[in-house]
């Protein structure tokens, strides 16, 4: 069986159309979760949940920015990114995704979902060891010095 060709890194434009894109979509979910209950009451669950899930999307979005051209969704290492966020986690789309969706579980009141965050936290971590590799591989000791100034 012959090895799959590499994939072509998508340029900078298109690049920046999918972050604008993946951004606007999660944005106007947003929208529609909170649209949705804007005649009833909340409830303190409900505010729990936006309470999280608002600064964890702006968050979330304003590191898809500091990533810029450097996102991919198989581990690469196009850059070693270090400013913004990502000078105190490594990755940051993880922890703010995570914070994320635990804020949806419980703005729709179902807490049981939360379950799902353990086999999601796990996954993410695999993925995060992952790319640290290919990292580590590509930069070595500047990876590694960052790694040492850094959460997760």
């Amino acid at each position: 069986m012959a090895d799959a060709p590499d994939r072509a890194i998508p340029s900078p434009a298109a690049q920046a159309v999918g972050r604008w894109i993946r951004l606007t979509m999660v944005a106007c979910a947003v929208f529609v979760l909170f649209w949705v209950r804007r005649d009833a009451p909340w409830t303190p669950m409900q505010i729990a949940g936006a309470c999280v899930i608002v600064p964890s999307l702006l968050l979330w979005m304003t590191v898809q920015f500091q990533l810029g051209d450097s996102f991919s969704v198989r581990p690469q290492a196009r850059a070693l990114v270090t400013h913004g966020i990502y000078s105190r986690i490594r990755n940051p789309i993880y922890v703010f995704s995570t914070f994320f969706l635990a804020g949806v579980c419980l703005f729709v009141e179902k807490p049981i979902f939360l379950l799902g965050l353990l086999i999601l936290i796990p996954a993410q971590i695999a993925r995060a060891r992952k790319e640290a590799q290919v990292l580590e591989e590509k930069f070595g000791d500047a990876y590694r010095e960052y790694r040492r100034k850094t959460w997760f």
